[in-house]
């Protein structure tokens, strides 16, 4: 098997985002080169070929950091499982450890205030207030909210059908206030942006499907909106598989690190609660 071959395939047939196919480009290339240096194939590649990678990338003066570790390591085995198979990925524990600190989430009342200050009557304005609205309402990526169509809003059954990473699907709540936005910028905004049919639900103001890049100028870290969703759930009372599922998120595992919020709202339930507390 051609390793560089495969991993041009996976690429382009693993159902990637541009900007994880970019990631991992450059990642799966270098372990194709220190593969090639072992005089290894993919097909070799167990959990003993993966430790002894993971400890060359963490010595010497050109060592990664453990995030860049941890993804070069997602890359490897989303291409094993991709092209060999689940069976094939090592179930090995080898990502460095790191801490995994809870992103800072905006407040309920700073959430409010942002969402104010985008408000306005031009159809630019009606059309970021909707988007902000939806990232925050329905938990979206930024590349989830743009890549949305018009079908993918009803209205009647109150959900938004939202295309995730790797190709997965999931459906999750529309609330009031975005449904009332949205339709507000459907009705008032992107009539004046519309050039021509485009089934884009977001349209820049050439008339084209909005891009990530003009979110983030709307919101230096748009991705604060989304841990804001999953954490306002939680302290609301949520289940953490409930909002693994309106993440979008695979495992469980990567939810968890919402998990001591969970805690803390359940020792507030406790005190209140029980007798001896």
């Amino acid at each position: 098997m051609n390793t560089a071959a495969t991993i041009d395939r996976f690429l382009e047939h693993g159902g990637l985002s541009e900007a994880t196919q970019r990631a991992y480009r450059t990642d799966l290339r270098a372990f194709s080169s220190w593969l090639e240096g072992k005089e290894l194939t993919l097909e070799a590649v167990d959990a003993r070929v993966l430790s002894d990678y993971v400890g060359e990338l963490g010595r010497g003066h050109r060592r990664l950091a453990p995030p860049s570790i941890s993804r070069r390591l997602a890359a490897i085995r989303a291409c094993l499982r991709f092209t060999l198979g689940p069976a094939s990925v090592p179930d090995a524990g080898l990502s460095p450890g790191r801490s995994r600190r809870l992103p800072e989430a905006p407040k309920a009342a700073e959430i409010d205030e942002l969402l104010e200050l985008a408000e306005g009557d031009s159809a630019l304005e009606v059309r970021n207030r909707a988007l902000l609205e939806l990232l925050y309402s329905c938990g979206l990526r930024s590349a989830e909210a743009v890549g949305l169509d018009l079908t993918d809003v009803d209205f009647e059954r109150e959900t938004v059908h939202v295309r995730g990473k790797g190709g997965k699907e999931r459906v999750v709540p529309l609330g009031e206030e975005a449904a009332h936005h949205v339709a507000r910028y459907l009705r008032d905004g992107r009539p004046d942006l519309a050039r021509g049919a485009i089934d884009a639900l977001f349209l820049s103001i050439r008339g084209r499907r909005l891009d990530t890049s003009t979110v983030r100028r709307l919101l230096r870290h748009p991705h604060r909106l989304r841990h804001a969703f999953a954490t306002h759930l939680l302290e609301g009372g949520a289940d953490l598989r409930v909002i693994q599922e309106l993440l979008g998120h695979s495992s469980l595992s990567t939810t968890q690190i919402y998990s001591h919020v969970d805690a803390r709202r359940l020792r507030r339930v406790y005190d209140r609660s029980h007798p001896r507390s």
